[in-house]
C-alpha cells in the first residue's frame, strides 16, 4: 500500500511537472481528458486539473456500474494527480528551453508519470479509463483505443492551438506513448495493458 501511494504521489508530480513546466507554456496539448483540460484551460481559463475531474465524471460514473474495480484503481489517482496539476501551476512560464525540447521532455515525463502510476496498479482514470471499458465490449485492442481517442483529442484542439502546435503536440503524444509502454513493461502484475 505504501510503495502504491508513493507512485501515486511521484507519478503524479512527475505529470504535473510535465504539464506546467513544458507543455502549458507552450500552448501543447497531450491526449485524453489531460488533453481535454488543457483545451479547455487555454480557451476559458479554466484550471486544468479542476476541469480533469469534472470531464472524468461521466467516466467514473459508468465505471461503477460497469465494472467497479476500474472504478476503485483509477480515482484516487484521478484526484491526486488532478490536485498536484492545478497546485503546481505556478511553475509556468519558469522553464524556457524552446518549444521543440519542450514538447520531448513534457511528453516523458507525462510518460513516466502515467507509467508509474500503472505499474503501481493506479491510473489518472480519464479516457484510460474509458478505453478500458470499451475493451470488455469489444475485441480492439486497449493500445489502439486509446491512440484513437488521442488522436481525436488533439485533432479537436486544432482550432484552439493552431496547426504548428498540433504537429507538436502528435510529438507530445508519441513520446508520452512511448515512455509509458516503457515505464510499465517488465511489471509481471501489471493489470492495465495500456500499450
Amino acid at each position: 500500500m505504501k510503495e502504491k501511494l508513493a507512485a501515486m504521489l511521484l507519478g503524479s508530480l512527475l505529470l504535473s511537472l510535465g504539464v506546467n513546466g513544458f507543455l502549458v507554456p507552450y500552448h501543447l496539448l497531450d491526449g485524453g481528458v489531460i488533453g481535454l483540460g488543457l483545451i479547455i484551460h487555454y480557451f476559458y481559463g479554466w484550471p486544468t486539473g479542476l476541469s480533469i475531474i469534472v470531464l472524468s465524471l461521466p467516466l467514473y460514473v459508468l465505471a461503477w456500474f460497469f465494472e467497479r474495480r476500474y472504478f476503485y484503481y483509477s480515482l484516487h489517482g484521478l484526484i491526486i494527480s488532478s490536485f498536484c496539476i492545478d497546485f503546481l501551476s505556478f511553475i509556468n512560464g519558469k522553464i524556457e528551453i524552446g518549444i521543440l525540447p519542450s514538447t520531448i521532455i513534457g511528453g516523458l515525463l507525462v510518460g513516466i508519470g502515467i507509467g508509474l502510476m500503472l505499474r503501481y496498479e493506479t491510473s489518472t482514470g480519464g479516457t484510460d479509463l474509458l478505453a478500458q471499458l470499451l475493451t470488455k465490449f469489444t475485441s480492439i485492442n486497449i493500445g489502439i483505443i486509446i491512440f484513437l481517442i488521442d488522436g481525436l483529442v488533439i485533432t479537436s484542439g486544432i482550432q484552439v492551438v493552431g496547426l504548428e502546435k498540433f504537429f507538436y503536440s502528435l510529438l507530445t503524444i508519441i513520446c508520452v506513448g512511448f515512455m509509458t509502454a516503457l515505464t510499465v513493461r517488465g511489471n509481471n502484475n501489471q493489470h492495465f495493458p495500456y500499450y
